[in-house]
């Protein structure tokens, strides 16, 4: 019944426009309001996969990753995202490194937040 959708994922933020100065400025992303009355912005994503995000005033976030962005070089994403403020997180049953790299187990991978506290990811596949 689905099998030929183009579905496509969203998640809440509390400001939307602190959301949209982070997600252009900090990380480079194309983003696009669709209705600032009701607060909803895309966030164009290679691919012609665009991620919806809605303001939710009481909203609260997910303890798990929402949206991973792979990468090429995981060391070189890392130093540019900190270059620009960003801060990895240390998760104390996760093998990191000294930038927050875990590197152990699966991909390489490094998490981060936006400021509504949405945990987001660089990944590189091994």
């Amino acid at each position: 019944m689905l099998a030929n959708s183009k579905a496509f994922s969203g998640f809440a933020v509390d400001d939307l426009d602190e959301a949209r100065r982070f997600y252009e400025e900090t990380l480079g992303l194309k983003t696009t309001v669709l209705d600032e009355e009701y607060g909803v912005m895309a966030l164009n994503l290679a691919g012609d996969r665009d991620t919806i995000l809605y303001l939710k005033p009481d909203f609260v976030p997910a303890t798990y990753t929402v949206l991973n962005f792979p990468v090429d070089d995981i060391d070189q994403a890392v130093d540019d995202l900190a270059a620009r403020g960003v801060a990895f997180e240390r998760y104390d049953e996760m093998p990191q490194d000294e930038k927050g790299v875990m590197r152990e187990a699966g991909p390489l991978i490094a998490w981060f937040k936006d400021p509504a506290g949405n945990i987001l990811s660089v990944i590189q596949e091994q």
